[in-house]
């Protein structure tokens, strides 16, 4: 479907919806931190240029969904990085689903989180 020096796109084996496509770096890497960003920006291309050609056409889709685990603890069953472009339809009963979200957090929890994660960043090297 999309083959390039960096990347490779296909249709899923096991799809959620019709048009379910995986994208793949060809350079290996189990979890996001083992993608060069290089790498990454170019799965990213490909997956915009994929969900462009799927929404421009009511018949592919009316949305869609981009989809990645990273971690086991993510859901992430195979150990290689992949993103998942999946079209979307209103009545397609495909539900991505919050059951299991804890209540919201405060406006204090926020801001304490996100200044552990801004004084993260600025320490990455």
């Amino acid at each position: 479907m999309h083959a390039d020096d960096d990347v490779v796109a296909f249709l899923d084996a096991v799809p959620v919806n019709t048009g379910h496509v995986l994208v793949v770096p060809r350079r290996h890497a189990v979890g996001l931190v083992d993608l060069p960003v290089p790498a990454g920006e170019a799965v990213w291309r490909a997956a915009h240029r994929i969900a462009a050609v799927m929404r421009a056409d009511p018949a592919w889709s009316e949305g869609v969904n981009l989809h990645l685990s990273d971690g086991e603890a993510a859901g992430q069953r195979v150990g290689h990085v992949h993103l998942h472009v999946i079209p979307r339809r209103r009545d397609d009963g495909l539900r991505i689903v919050e059951d299991n979200a804890p209540a919201r957090p405060s406006r204090a929890e926020l801001d304490s989180v996100a200044a552990s994660l801004v004084r993260a960043l600025r320490s990455e090297p």
